[in-house]
């Protein structure tokens, strides 16, 4: 009886994938040994200042300093800020990488210029978002003085000055993470539910965010971690007020001038909510971007 083509097809893919595994296997890593001395190298550059940290933190005053009021009261303004700049993020973030992701029929330059103005907080010296921001929004900036004439609000060097900072740093992240979850999401769902009379909304409600909800999850987490280091922008934006506007990683600026032991508390404290968060993602922000 003559096998199928089909059937002789499937077993010669399988036989093939089954040839290059154990090649695989054979060759092991498949990592030229010439590569491992930089590889070493780069690894050590990244872990020993935080090894670093680790040994200099005066472990037997650790309760003591954590229990102190200033950190205690700068880990509390970060942790609110941080929260309020997600979820601003959030409201205002997966709008724009809908748009982003379904640009499609737009112009090529239209497209990149429009991606290319969404990541620039990614590479711009959070300083200059600050600068950028108080030319906006200060008592004489562009929309400040406005706000400031006509309602009487002064956003600079306030509490909520500190979450606008964190926002403009920190919602590229989230904007990046939901565009590729959004592109790598199987569209023909959507389709389907069209096909059967649903409104965009309704779709976009009870179909898309479900289907994107991993990579929302991962956006927000990362925004939070960003938020909550953020330092350039909101020193300048904000100002360093104890109570106000000084968050941990402006506590911990101003306390190595003083009384280093504490700022090696509170950078620890820093560590450990970055690495708790970059540990909780998993392969989830490499996937998305990859996507």
């Amino acid at each position: 009886m003559t096998t199928p083509v089909s059937a002789r097809t499937r077993d010669s893919d399988v036989a093939r994938n089954s040839d290059v595994t154990r090649n695989t296997d054979a060759r092991g890593t498949g990592v030229p040994g010439v590569l491992w001395v930089p590889a070493g190298v780069a690894l050590a550059f990244l872990v020993l200042p935080l090894a670093a940290l680790v040994l200099r933190v005066p472990w037997g005053e650790l309760p003591a300093l954590l229990s102190a009021p200033e950190i205690g009261t700068s880990l509390a303004l970060s942790l609110v800020s941080a929260l309020l700049a997600t979820a601003l993020s959030l409201l205002l973030g997966v709008p724009l990488a809908w748009v982003l992701a379904r640009s499609g029929s737009w112009p090529p330059v239209i497209r990149r210029l429009l991606r290319a103005l969404v990541t620039v907080p990614l590479v711009l010296p959070p300083v200059v978002g600050g600068v950028a921001l108080l030319l906006l929004l200060g008592r004489r900036g562009l929309l400040g003085q406005y706000l400031d004439s006509w309602f009487g609000v002064q956003l600079p060097f306030t509490m909520p000055a500190v979450v606008i900072a964190e926002t403009f740093v920190a919602m590229p992240f989230l904007v990046l993470a939901v565009e590729g979850a959004l592109r790598a999401a199987d569209r023909r769902y959507e389709d389907a539910a069209s096909t059967l009379g649903a409104s965009r909304w309704h779709i976009f409600r009870r179909v898309t965010l479900p289907l994107i909800a991993p990579g929302v999850t991962a956006g927000a987490v990362l925004c939070f971690a960003r938020a909550l280091g953020e330092f350039g922008a909101t020193i300048t934006f904000a100002g360093n007020f104890p109570g106000v506007t000084q968050t941990m990683p402006l506590s911990a600026y101003l306390a190595l001038q003083s009384n280093p032991e504490a700022a090696y508390v509170i950078s620890l404290v820093l560590l450990a909510v970055s690495i708790a968060v970059l540990f909780s993602l998993r392969d989830r922000w490499v996937a998305g971007v990859s996507a």
